[in-house]
Protein backbone atom coordinates (compact mmCIF):
# COMPACT_ATOMS: atom_id res chain seq x y z
CA UNK A 1 0.00 0.00 0.00
CA UNK A 2 2.96 1.77 0.74
CA UNK A 3 4.19 2.06 -2.78
CA UNK A 4 1.02 3.00 -4.39
CA UNK A 5 0.60 5.64 -2.25
CA UNK A 6 4.05 7.02 -3.00
CA UNK A 7 3.25 6.87 -6.84
CA UNK A 8 0.53 8.25 -6.58
CA UNK A 9 1.73 11.24 -4.83
CA UNK A 10 4.81 11.09 -6.93
CA UNK A 11 2.33 11.41 -10.22
CA UNK A 12 0.86 14.60 -8.75
CA UNK A 13 4.01 16.05 -7.78
CA UNK A 14 5.19 15.50 -11.25
CA UNK A 15 1.59 16.81 -12.68
CA UNK A 16 2.33 20.46 -10.38
CA UNK A 17 6.18 20.91 -12.32
CA UNK A 18 5.39 19.89 -15.88
CA UNK A 19 2.07 21.89 -15.75
CA UNK A 20 3.95 24.84 -13.95
CA UNK A 21 1.04 24.71 -10.87
CA UNK A 22 2.15 26.38 -7.79
CA UNK A 23 -1.15 27.56 -6.63
CA UNK A 24 -4.58 27.15 -7.50
CA UNK A 25 -6.37 24.28 -8.26
CA UNK A 26 -4.60 20.84 -9.21
CA UNK A 27 -6.14 19.37 -11.68
CA UNK A 28 -7.36 21.84 -14.46
CA UNK A 29 -8.26 22.75 -18.05
CA UNK A 30 -6.47 20.92 -20.76
CA UNK A 31 -7.00 22.62 -24.14
CA UNK A 32 -6.42 21.24 -27.81
CA UNK A 33 -3.06 22.32 -27.79
CA UNK A 34 -2.23 20.64 -24.52
CA UNK A 35 -2.16 24.53 -23.02
CA UNK A 36 -2.69 24.31 -18.69
CA UNK A 37 -5.57 26.51 -17.89
CA UNK A 38 -6.34 28.29 -15.12
CA UNK A 39 -10.05 27.16 -13.71
CA UNK A 40 -10.21 23.97 -12.17
CA UNK A 41 -12.32 20.82 -14.22
CA UNK A 42 -15.71 20.86 -13.45
CA UNK A 43 -17.41 18.01 -11.78
CA UNK A 44 -19.16 16.75 -14.72
CA UNK A 45 -15.36 16.82 -16.86
CA UNK A 46 -13.78 14.81 -13.65
CA UNK A 47 -16.74 12.53 -13.63
CA UNK A 48 -16.35 11.62 -17.67
CA UNK A 49 -12.63 11.43 -17.35
CA UNK A 50 -13.08 8.50 -14.87
CA UNK A 51 -15.97 6.86 -16.78
CA UNK A 52 -13.55 6.92 -19.68
CA UNK A 53 -10.82 5.36 -17.92
CA UNK A 54 -12.97 2.82 -16.22
CA UNK A 55 -13.78 1.78 -19.89
CA UNK A 56 -10.04 1.95 -20.96
CA UNK A 57 -9.37 -1.11 -18.53
CA UNK A 58 -12.48 -2.65 -19.27
CA UNK A 59 -14.66 -1.61 -16.17
CA UNK A 60 -18.17 -1.06 -16.36
CA UNK A 61 -18.41 3.54 -16.95
CA UNK A 62 -22.00 3.31 -14.95
CA UNK A 63 -20.43 1.96 -11.84
CA UNK A 64 -17.57 5.01 -11.52
CA UNK A 65 -17.66 8.89 -10.96
CA UNK A 66 -16.18 11.40 -9.56
CA UNK A 67 -17.36 11.60 -6.21
CA UNK A 68 -15.58 8.27 -5.18
CA UNK A 69 -12.20 11.01 -5.57
CA UNK A 70 -13.68 13.30 -2.78
CA UNK A 71 -15.17 10.48 -0.56
CA UNK A 72 -11.71 8.74 -0.64
CA UNK A 73 -9.46 12.45 0.05
CA UNK A 74 -11.84 13.15 3.29
CA UNK A 75 -11.82 9.74 4.35
CA UNK A 76 -8.29 10.04 4.11
CA UNK A 77 -7.62 13.26 5.69
CA UNK A 78 -9.91 11.83 8.64
CA UNK A 79 -7.82 8.86 8.81
CA UNK A 80 -4.60 11.42 8.99
CA UNK A 81 -6.34 13.36 11.68
CA UNK A 82 -6.45 16.45 9.45
CA UNK A 83 -8.29 19.03 10.97
CA UNK A 84 -12.54 19.05 10.31
CA UNK A 85 -11.82 23.20 9.54
CA UNK A 86 -9.40 22.85 7.31
CA UNK A 87 -10.63 19.82 5.52
CA UNK A 88 -13.80 22.18 4.77
CA UNK A 89 -11.40 24.78 3.50
CA UNK A 90 -9.71 22.60 0.71
CA UNK A 91 -13.40 20.77 0.14
CA UNK A 92 -15.30 23.83 -0.33
CA UNK A 93 -17.75 21.94 2.17
CA UNK A 94 -20.34 25.04 3.24
CA UNK A 95 -21.97 22.85 5.81
CA UNK A 96 -19.06 20.71 8.40
CA UNK A 97 -22.40 18.72 9.07
CA UNK A 98 -22.55 17.24 5.50
CA UNK A 99 -18.52 16.95 5.98
CA UNK A 100 -18.53 15.07 9.48
CA UNK A 101 -20.51 12.00 7.72
CA UNK A 102 -17.10 11.45 6.12
CA UNK A 103 -14.97 11.60 9.09
CA UNK A 104 -17.66 9.49 11.39
CA UNK A 105 -17.35 6.37 8.52
CA UNK A 106 -13.96 6.87 9.05
CA UNK A 107 -14.20 7.11 12.89
CA UNK A 108 -16.85 4.64 13.30
CA UNK A 109 -14.93 2.22 15.59
CA UNK A 110 -12.56 4.79 17.43
CA UNK A 111 -12.90 4.33 20.91
CA UNK A 112 -15.82 2.12 20.27
CA UNK A 113 -17.74 0.90 23.23
CA UNK A 114 -17.60 -2.73 22.47
CA UNK A 115 -14.01 -2.72 21.52
CA UNK A 116 -12.23 -4.46 24.47
CA UNK A 117 -15.06 -7.10 24.89
CA UNK A 118 -14.81 -7.46 20.72
CA UNK A 119 -11.00 -7.51 20.90
CA UNK A 120 -10.91 -10.02 23.41
CA UNK A 121 -12.96 -12.44 21.30
CA UNK A 122 -10.45 -12.14 18.54
CA UNK A 123 -7.61 -12.37 20.16
CA UNK A 124 -8.64 -15.68 21.59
Amino acid sequence: MLYLEFRTVRGVLDWLVVAAISSGPVFRRVNRGDMVGESRLTAQSVALIIKALAAKVELDPARYAGHGLWSGFLTSAAHNRASIFKMADQSLHRSVDVLREYVRSEERFDDHAAEGPIAAQITR
